[in-house]
């Protein structure tokens, strides 16, 4: 006799503390700082949470969380510099931080 199980742990936000806290180590994009739970799935179905052990970053952009210690600081919109520049991953151009997918390729950012 076989049983397969389908299941797992996964990380979600549970509160968003301040939102564009620091910028995301994968794409660049603004990341939140956020408590975040932990959520057992079994058959894709949450059966238990539990809260994280501590604040994390929350790229919505890619979706990734991570320590706010590696986070560079956001940038600042007093300066005269660039404003908040966003590249896309597939071709590397600069993309309005506003879009949702490339313009020039089409990939999702």
């Amino acid at each position: 006799m076989f049983f397969f199980f389908a299941g797992g742990i996964t990380q979600q936000v549970r509160q968003v503390l301040k939102p564009g806290a620091g910028r995301c180590i994968a794409c660049g994009s603004r990341a939140d700082l956020v408590e975040y739970e932990k959520v057992l799935k079994l058959f894709f179905v949450p059966v238990w949470r539990w809260p994280g052990k501590e604040q994390l970053m929350h790229c919505n952009n890619c979706s990734i969380f991570f320590p706010p210690s590696i986070s560079p600081p956001p940038s600042s919109s007093t300066t005269t510099t660039l404003p908040d520049i966003l590249r896309c991953h597939s071709c590397s151009r600069v993309v309005d931080p506003d879009f949702s997918f490339c313009p020039f390729c089409g990939t999702s950012l």
